[in-house]
């Protein structure tokens, strides 16, 4: 037996660390399969939706199709790692604990992946369950169109060959799914492939108009579907927004604050 400074190692097998690994995701997924409210993508409006609803005692299962989670919020604009916030969005930075400096007036700008890892964590501690490397094959569908899930395969299946990629997905029922994908608005889309709904996609960056708008914007665009962040501007076919993020924190809130009132929770 080997001894360090911190004490030896407890004991441990290959299969017993395999059997407990498989056992404890079994089961935890089990549990995402029926949930209040699916959300589909990780980056900052999904995030603090997802936060908000945990909150409160929803449940949240949110699917991120890359292993990482925070999309642009990570990089901030043009791989530079600052974010900027515009009042009043700094407040979802001041409840975070997140340091940052006004540079302008009402405009605030803060460390990236210091900003990213508290939204993450903060989700987590909220009681989020995050499915990431998971992509949406297609939604759930019920009664009068109604959207009641998503089709979930592993993000990995996509990049097999063709001839050896025919790998069933499976799905997760929700009362309420949520498109927080950003510019692809990727649920909404799946919709208009179909005929049921059209989407415009996003016009030319204005900030200032965008970023109103959006939020303004957030809520349901179909029966079961509801819209947060850049899916918005997709959806109506608003400005692009470019490097800010003010909007994509408050859309969250306003979303789960709706989805709070249709719950009745």
């Amino acid at each position: 037996m080997t001894s360090n400074e911190f004490g030896s190692f407890s004991h441990a097998t290959e299969s017993q660390i395999t059997r407990l690994l498989v056992g404890e995701f079994a089961g935890w997924f089990q549990d995402c399969v029926e949930t209040d409210v699916l959300i589909a993508g990780g980056g900052p409006s999904g995030l603090v939706c997802a936060r908000e609803l945990a909150r409160k005692g929803v449940k949240v299962v949110l699917v991120e199709r890359n292993n990482y989670l925070g999309g642009g919020f990570w990089s901030g604009g043009f791989l530079m790692n600052k974010v900027i916030v515009r009042a009043p969005g700094d407040a979802v930075l001041s409840d975070l604990g997140v340091p940052f400096k006004e540079v302008a007036p009402g405009i605030v700008v803060a460390e990236a992946p210091h900003a990213c890892s508290r939204l993450i964590a903060a989700a987590c501690e909220a009681g989020v369950r995050i499915l990431n490397l998971t992509s949406v094959e297609d939604v759930v569908i019920r009664e009068n169109n109604r959207v009641a899930g998503l089709v979930i395969n592993w993000t990995p299946v996509y990049s097999l060959p063709r001839q050896i990629s025919c790998i069933d997905p499976v799905a997760i029922e929700a009362q309420v799914v949520v498109d927080a994908t950003g510019h692809e608005a990727a649920i909404v889309r799946h919709l208009a492939d179909r005929g049921i709904v059209s989407i415009p996609g996003c016009h030319p960056m204005w900030v200032e108009k965008s970023e109103d708008e959006v939020v303004k914007r957030t809520g349901f665009v179909h029966p079961g579907l509801l819209v947060i962040g850049m899916s918005v501007a997709s959806a109506y076919g608003l400005p692009r927004m470019g490097p800010s993020f003010g909007a994509m924190f408050l859309s969250g809130i306003k979303g789960a604050n709706i989805l709070l009132d249709h719950l009745n929770k």
